[in-house]
This record gives structure tokens, sequence and C-alpha cells, in this order.
């Protein structure tokens, strides 16, 4: 169990960094989470601050992500077998979507998790990872909608993961539909906004 503890405190520690808030405040002198749509994230950063500073935090968000669902592997690969390597790992992914969304070093008000779901993805099944990051691009490209790709892209993680690469980890499998269930629910008033047809667009390609 100590191994899990560590997995657990560093990816919880590794999500709680705030790249949106720190952004914001160091180089811009605003709290992100006053602007726009009040979420300290890559989505709102893009909005409020623009492209540099959105794809800085997108970056980061996702980096962090990466490296607290790999981090149990390259520590304890040596030391654990490999079912419990894998479980570290979805322990530490849970951690660091949780920092994300409720992050220690700025008052436990982060963001949806979004992008550090895909580096947790990434770090825990990376085909997985590819095929969700497509389905959100081909969606958001197409309608323009952030959330609506992000939601697609939940729903379908833990169905690639059991019925195309036939994954066979009970932890990993319940952690996927945890997950798909969580940023499902984040986005709850955008849901509510596309159903209206009044949620906002962004266009990834306009300067």
């Amino acid at each position: 169990m100590i191994y899990y503890g560590i997995s657990i405190l560093i990816a919880y520690l590794l999500g709680s960094v705030p790249t949106a808030v720190w952004v914001g405040k160091l180089k811009y002198g605003i709290d992100i989470r006053e602007h726009g749509s009040k979420n300290a994230g890559a989505t709102n950063t893009f909005r409020v601050l623009g492209k540099k500073p959105g794809i800085l935090v997108l970056s980061v968000d996702v980096i962090k992500g990466i490296l607290a669902a790999s981090l149990p592997w390259i520590i304890f690969q040596n030391t654990l077998s490999e079912a419990e390597v894998i479980n570290a790992q979805v322990f530490a992914a849970f951690a660091a979507v949780l920092g994300h969304v409720f992050p220690l070093f700025a008052g436990f008000k982060g963001g949806k998790g979004v992008a550090t779901s895909l580096g947790v993805i990434i770090g825990l099944h990376p085909f997985t990872a590819a095929i969700c990051l497509g389905v959100f691009l081909v969606v958001f490209i197409s309608s323009g909608f952030v959330s609506l790709g992000a939601i697609i892209s939940a729903v379908l993680f833990p169905l690639i993961l059991v019925f195309v690469f036939h994954a066979d980890s009970p932890l990993l499998i319940g952690f996927s539909i945890l997950l798909s269930c969580a940023v499902i629910l984040a986005h709850r008033k955008n849901i509510k906004r596309l159903l209206a047809g009044n949620e906002n667009k962004m266009n990834l390609f306009k300067k």
C-alpha cells in the first residue's frame, strides 16, 4: 500500500499545478477564474488570454497527466507485479485529475480536468488516447464546440478500452467509466447550452 500511497501523493501534487491560474497571474496580472467561463482550464485560457498562453496551458496540463500516470511504471516496474503497477497507475491517474479539479496550490478551485484526463489516458493506454484525441479533433474542428468533442471522447474512452483493446483490468475499466462520467458531469452546463443552441464556439484557426 505504501507504493500506492506514494503514487497518489505525487500524482495529486502534479495535478494540483494550476497552470492556467499561474499563467494568468504571473504574465497577465489576472485570475483566469474571474473571467470568461471562470474555469481554470485551457479552453478558457484560449478565449480570455489568446492562442499562445492557451497552447502553453493545454500542453502543461496534458504533460502533468502523462507524468502522473507514467511515474508508477517508471519507479515501481522492478518492484511490483505488472497488475500492481497498473493499479498504481490507475490510482495515480485518478489523483492527478482530482488535483487539477481541486488544486492544492490554488485554493482547491481548478478546471474541469479534460486536458489532464487526456494526459492520464496517454499514460495509461496511449493507443486508446490516440483514438479519443482523433475523435475530439474531428468533432471540435467540424462543429466548433470544444465541449462536444470532450463529451463524445469521454463516452468513447471506456468503450474503446474494452471493446477495441480488450482491457481486462477491473480497476482500469472501472476508472475509465468513472473518468467518463466525471467529464460528462463537469460539462453538464455545456450540455444544457448545447441543447439550447447557445453554446460558445471556438475557431482553432482564427488569428
